[in-house]
């Protein structure tokens, strides 16, 4: 039996933000608008998205399903380049971003959609549409962390890196390091995600299957595969915006190219 909270429940869970608020201002933390907003947004987001797919699961088109995921495919690219304090310049700054995203994402949906699923016919709507949804804001949240760091490192330690690079190694041997850390920082979040999962907190989607009545080895099951899916989307995703990122970075003559970014 599926539980629905109504607006009235959902407006009450709202209270505890405005709790937040006024120990905010008590104490003058100074996050009353940004939460505002956020939370503003958020409704607004998920109200739309609501209507949207209720139309998209009714008319059972494969083009509108693919519409809506080049829609969210191009707000993750901005918010990737939004998210960086000196992003590429140029298209690089915001094609670099959505392009690794969407293979990401890409590549394991079609993949659990095909091979794991196998849904008939498996672009049906109700299938690929949230299943996707589930893919970009945690890649996007790699990558930009990943694009950010890279941008950063290779900024602070770029005498470091020349100097290594006069020594006569190639810029991947010289980039290294930063590609290290580059790779460190995106993944952090769904590896804390991966770890804290089952012990520390139950998943979104899992406590929704079993609040809708589904039985707990089935949530477990369906939560573990979207996990697994989730962090290969990152990783993937992550790997060929930093490779693309040095590219960028670098030339075919092995020099640090810092004029290529913005701010």
């Amino acid at each position: 039996m599926t539980i629905d909270p109504g607006n009235g429940a959902v407006m009450l869970a709202a209270i505890f933000l405005v709790v937040n608020a006024g120990l905010s201002l008590a104490l003058q933390l100074g996050f009353v608008r940004r939460m505002a907003v956020a939370a503003v947004r958020m409704t607004v987001q998920l109200a739309l998205v609501g209507l949207v797919l209720e139309v998209v699961l009714n008319s059972a088109s494969a083009w509108l399903t693919f519409g809506v995921m080049s829609f969210m495919v191009a707000v993750a690219g901005y918010e990737i380049m939004a998210r960086q304090e000196r992003p590429f310049g140029g298209f690089w700054g915001y094609g670099l971003g959505a392009t690794t995203m969407l293979m990401g994402s890409a590549i394991v949906t079609v993949f659990a959609l095909t091979i794991q699923l196998a849904p008939e016919p498996w672009y049906s709507p109700r299938h690929p549409t949230p299943l996707f949804g589930l893919t970009p804001g945690n890649a996007m949240t790699g990558i930009a962390l990943g694009l950010n760091a890279l941008t950063g490192e290779v900024t602070a330690r770029r005498r470091g890196i020349e100097a290594h690079l006069l020594t006569g190694i190639s810029r991947w041997q010289a980039m290294k390091p930063a590609m290290r850390r580059a790779a460190t920082a995106g993944l952090v979040p769904i590896i804390n995600a991966m770890t804290a999962t089952g012990i520390i907190a139950l998943p979104g989607m899992m406590t929704g299957q079993i609040l809708a009545g589904a039985d707990p080895s089935q949530a477990v099951r369906y939560q573990l595969m979207v996990m697994f899916l989730i962090a290969g989307a990152t990783g993937l995703g992550l790997i060929v915006a930093v490779i693309g990122g040095v590219i960028r970075l670098t030339d075919n003559r092995h020099r640090i190219r810092l004029d290529r970014l913005r701010g």
